[in-house]
């Protein structure tokens, strides 16, 4: 989707840079690989664009123009498709176990705003500057989200648990990835990087107190991704 979006808009002077979060780098590489991308695919073993540009889900994305300025915040990111993806047919299947379905079900109603998102980058790619979704320095600080003390503290507790994991100590990170659940509990990328090494369907483990099943039920699925906010930039 995200190459194929690339490919329409590159020539109008647009660059796509995709960024997967996973400890585990061939965790993310079977689903990069077969699609043998154009555009630069990276994957962050260490969670640093959480750190640094303030991502709590995924996909996000953030504009940064030609200046190397960011005109966007983090914010959530969908591309438009020409189908469901297939996944969402498996949700009824009675093949598929229960607590798949149930998780394929929540899923399904995550609220999602992939023709809004794709309007308004390519009225950016058009516009440059003078976009209305092109936000000035103080309006991309206002909207984005805190990074005090608890925000900081959670990122150097994930890091540590990933140091840990890779350094082979792997029963020492848990305790260190759910300091990091606490202190930030509306970090999905954390939560979720935590749950998926513990079980691959990111469920119910001794490891955690909490799953995604259950922590979505809390919040509700619809409530997943904020909203977009796509109000113009002040004086646009």
């Amino acid at each position: 989707m995200w190459q194929a979006l690339r490919n329409e808009l590159h020539p109008k002077g647009l660059e796509i840079v995709t960024v997967a979060l996973d400890v585990d780098p061939g965790a993310a590489r079977q689903w990069i690989a077969p699609v043998n991308p154009n555009h630069p695919s990276l994957i962050d073993t260490a969670h640093r664009v959480d750190e640094l540009f303030g991502v709590v889900n995924v996909p996000n994305g953030i504009w940064i123009d030609e200046t190397g300025m960011i005109v966007r915040p983090v914010e959530p990111a969908w591309p438009e498709r020409e189908s469901p993806p297939d996944w969402q047919q498996l949700a009824n299947s009675p093949d598929v176990p229960e607590p798949m379905r149930e998780t394929l079900k929540l899923a399904a109603n995550i609220r999602i705003q992939p023709a809004e998102y794709t309007a308004a980058l390519r009225d950016w790619v058009e516009k440059g500057s003078e976009s209305r979704y092109a936000l000035p320095p103080e309006e991309v600080i206002a909207r984005s989200g805190p990074r005090g003390k608890a925000e900081a503290e959670a990122a150097a507790r994930f890091e540590l648990g990933q140091y840990l994991w890779e350094s082979g100590r792997r029963d020492l990170a848990p305790r260190h990835w759910r300091e990091a659940h606490r202190l930030q509990p509306d970090n999905w990328t954390y939560k979720r990087q935590a749950w998926s090494l513990a079980d691959p369907f990111q469920g119910p483990t001794d490891l955690y107190d909490s799953c995604w099943v259950n922590d979505v039920k809390k919040i509700g699925a619809e409530n997943y991704y904020p909203p977009l906010d796509l109000t113009p930039a002040r004086g646009k």
